[in-house]
């Protein structure tokens, strides 16, 4: 499935953020500094399982649960 980062990367953000515009331009700067530049991925970008992981405890460690 392409994509998964993608959306892995917006249920991270919409989840911290719940439609607060700082808290969402935060986390993406979080994600940034932990190596995860948000914008080299789009719904059609390949999923790199080492990336998944990185971003799935990215948000563990925001104690955030991802559905994806």
């Amino acid at each position: 499935m392409s994509g998964k980062i993608k959306l892995l990367i917006d249920n991270l953000v919409e989840q911290r953020a719940h439609g607060n515009q700082s808290l969402e331009s935060t986390t993406r700067t979080k994600l940034l500094l932990k190596g995860i530049d948000f914008s080299k991925y789009s719904s059609s970008s390949d999923d790199d399982p080492e990336v998944i992981a990185k971003i799935r405890q990215i948000a563990k460690d925001m104690d955030i649960q991802l559905t994806v």
